[in-house]
């Protein structure tokens, strides 16, 4: 009676931002940093560029250079929140869909948090393949105090582009 399910608290407690406009925050955005994941695993330079479809769905592009190779990863996502916006659901391998939910967003769109709420995945991107080093560490205590894993966080190379 008094055990607490911590996926299903933990799931239930990660805040989004209150509104994304979508028009701006569609475009080309920069990996600044992220948390672990196998599809991600040797990509350096990555890019994530949203488009929105005449359907109401968004096209998603992620771009790495991967051994020196620059290799694509083409998806979909849909918006599962439409009074914020700010959950989606993306998909690069039908029928599976992942979460993106935007935690944090630069006031001018320059930056976005996003997240999955059980904490397993986290991306921090820009609009520019480099970010200022403060905000940066705001950014870091930002996702520390929402109880990301910010010791296993990869900083990823943006030194091509």
């Amino acid at each position: 009676m008094h055990d607490i399910d911590v996926d299903i608290l933990t799931n239930t407690m990660l805040e989004v931002v209150s509104k994304v406009e979508l028009e701006k925050y569609l475009g080309k955005w920069y990996e600044i940093a992220h948390l672990p994941a196998k599809f991600q695993e040797g990509c350096n330079e990555t890019t994530a560029t949203y488009t929105l479809l005449a359907n109401g769905a968004i096209s998603v592009l992620n771009e790495c250079t991967k051994n020196g190779k620059v290799k694509l990863a083409r998806g979909k996502a849909k918006l599962v929140d439409k009074i914020t916006n700010a959950k989606l659901k993306v998909t690069f391998f039908w029928p599976f869909y992942g979460d993106y939910w935007i935690i944090k967003l630069g006031d001018n769109y320059e930056y976005s948090v996003v997240g999955t709420p059980n904490r397993r995945y986290l991306w921090i991107l820009s609009r520019t393949s480099k970010m200022d080093g403060e905000l940066f560490s705001q950014l870091i205590e930002f996702v520390k105090a929402k109880g990301f894993d910010v010791v296993s966080l990869i900083k990823t190379s943006q030194s091509g582009i």
